[in-house]
């Protein structure tokens, strides 16, 4: 049996018969004993002494039990200091006003040492109980406080690196509202080297801290690999396989990737478990929708994850919109969806495209819903080549030790062209020569455009003018998807040189492959500024590089870029 630890109890009894029997028992019993003559006194005492428990009369004269119990309980604040009301009242209506007044319990006159030993035990294991529970709430305040901390410096760095992109640019517009403090939906935006856009709409399982950490290596594989010009199908690959490797089994990544291209007018998308987004033409008022085909992120082997995508021709102006599925799932008082068919009513009903977003924003707050999850809406539209202004990149060194006398030769050949993409460590190497840093973007441009027609017309024969329109756009990429996956030989080329020359140096870049060539001469006397979907590589590589040709019956392409030493 535990032993009871003493205690300080204040005994407030104006009769002095009373006050000498009252602390008599509580001596024996263990405790010690303050005594107070009336209400006055004993609040006086309470402020001096801070005892654990009090035993008050009710009715006193200068202040009565009951105007002092209301004030020992205003001092004693959160701590639990129980009073026990020693009264002769026995209507129910007096005892209630004991209550009432702050009393915890009462203790009928005359008094039985038994029963007021087991109500002090009793208050007194309730005062411990408080003290147990604040001191417990103190803590969970305190832990609560510095995870919340601890959160708040996460994400101010999660921010940091998942927002170092171009959300910012004039061709987007965005909206997501975490659930929690993290959130779980992540988009992401960069621009490529050649001046595309990659655009990446995520949504982790979950929310909070627990989805947001799969966020920080996902948009580090995205910025990374985007800004070294790799393609979608390289960076997903990438992106699938660290998520395969870092997460638990029962966390992924649903997401809708996009590149968006205003130099070859068009979008390349990916849908991995993300709800459709929609390719809006603003012309024809057509909705496209961008269905998932995919299973999400992280969940694959490397070996079985699919990194097919779709291109879809754009014009200036038209726009992309993709959603997280917190917007559908938005649930009203009712415990009805927002859903689909309300948001295709808000796309039919649209008459202005530029306000789309306002529409689909105004339908969700008329919802009047509830979010069960992290919400994320994002829309991208195409702009024109000239207006499209990704930042350069910044580089540290002095270049004073970079190569300035070599060349280097490459032949890609059948196994290498199904999966490979040398562009990327084509331009690294390039861009070690201090003096083509500022021509990165112009320089990538025109590798892709001579590598891309290289493989796509020289190695697979493919016919450029299928592009005329929507239909031939995507039986030209069906086509290539075909060929590319049955080659079995061919070859592309790809030779560099760099000469000094004056105060500054040149390049000469010369792209060889294996096909039937083409006709040179009625391709080279097409206008530079020509809008068709086809056969605008070549006017491309003309505007951006210095002395292009084509021999070899157009097999072999050559092109030249310079540049003077700065002062």
């Amino acid at each position: 049996m535990q032993v009871q630890e003493p205690l300080t109890i204040l005994i407030a009894e104006d009769s002095a018969a009373d006050r000498l029997l009252l602390s008599t028992i509580v001596r024996r019993q263990g405790h010690e004993v303050l005594t107070a003559a009336n209400g006055a006194e004993a609040l006086d005492l309470f402020r001096q002494q801070r005892p654990d428990l009090v035993l008050m009369d009710a009715m006193m004269p200068v202040m009565d039990g009951f105007e002092a119990a209301r004030q020992i309980k205003a001092l004693a604040g959160e701590t639990l200091v129980p009073i026990i009301f020693l009264t002769s009242l026995t209507e129910s209506e007096a005892l209630v006003r004991c209550l009432d007044a702050g009393g915890d319990d009462f203790l009928a006159k005359p008094y039985n040492q038994v029963i007021l030993a087991a109500k002090i035990k009793a208050m007194d294991r309730l005062r411990r109980l408080q003290a147990t529970v604040l001191q417990q709430r103190d803590l969970i305040a305190k832990h609560h406080d510095y995870l919340l901390n601890e959160q708040r410096v996460a994400k101010a760095v999660f921010d940091k690196v998942a927002h170092s992109g171009c959300l910012s640019a004039p061709n987007i517009r965005y909206l997501q509202s975490p659930y929690a403090l993290f959130n779980g939906d992540l988009l992401l935006a960069a621009y490529t080297p050649a001046g595309d856009m990659h655009v990446l709409l995520g949504d982790f399982t979950g929310h909070g801290l627990p989805a947001a950490v799969g966020a920080m290596p996902l948009a580090e594989v995205f910025y990374g690999m985007t800004a070294k010009g790799y393609g979608l199908a390289e960076t997903l690959r990438e992106m699938n396989a660290k998520l395969k490797r870092i997460l638990p089994v029962d966390m992924f990544c649903c997401a809708t990737l996009l590149c968006l291209s205003s130099q070859r007018r068009s979008v390349e998308v990916w849908n991995g478990g993300m709800p459709d987004g929609y390719l809006h033409r603003i012309a024809t008022g057509e909705r496209v929708p961008l269905a998932a085909r995919h299973l999400p992120l992280g969940v694959l082997s490397p070996q079985a994850f699919d990194d097919c995508t779709e291109v879809h021709p754009m014009a200036v102006g038209d726009r992309v919109f993709l959603l997280s599925d917190g917007v559908i799932d938005t649930s009203d008082a009712s415990d009805q969806l927002f859903g689909v068919e309300r948001l295709q009513q808000v796309f039919a009903a649209n008459r202005e495209p530029d306000r789309l977003f306002e529409d689909i924003e105004q339908a969700l707050r008329d919802f009047r819903g509830e979010a069960r999850d992290d919400v994320s809406m994002v829309e991208v539209s195409l702009l024109e080549p000239a207006q499209v202004k990704p930042s350069a990149p910044v580089y540290s060194d002095s270049g004073q030790s970079c190569p300035l006398d070599w060349s280097v030769s490459f032949e890609f050949c059948g196994a290498t062209l199904k999966r490979f993409n040398p562009l990327p460590y084509l331009l690294q190497l390039l861009l070690e020569v201090h003096g083509l840093r500022a021509q990165s973007g112009a320089l990538y441009s025109v590798l892709a455009e001579l590598y891309s027609n290289a493989l796509e017309h020289g190695v697979l024969g493919l016919d450029s003018s299928l592009k005329r329109d929507a239909a031939g756009f995507a039986r030209y990429y069906q086509q290539r998807n075909d060929r590319l996956e049955a080659l079995q030989d061919g070859f592309v080329r790809v030779h560099l040189q760099v000469q000094p020359q004056g105060d500054g140096g040149r390049l000469v870049i010369r792209v060889d492959d294996s096909g039937k060539g083409f006709d040179v001469a009625r391709v080279m006397d097409r206008p530079l500024d020509g809008v068709r979907l086809s056969g605008r590589g070549v006017s491309l590589v003309r505007q951006l590089g210095r002395n292009a040709s084509w021999s070899d019956e157009g097999r072999s392409a050559r092109v030249e870029f310079s540049w003077e030493v700065q002062a």
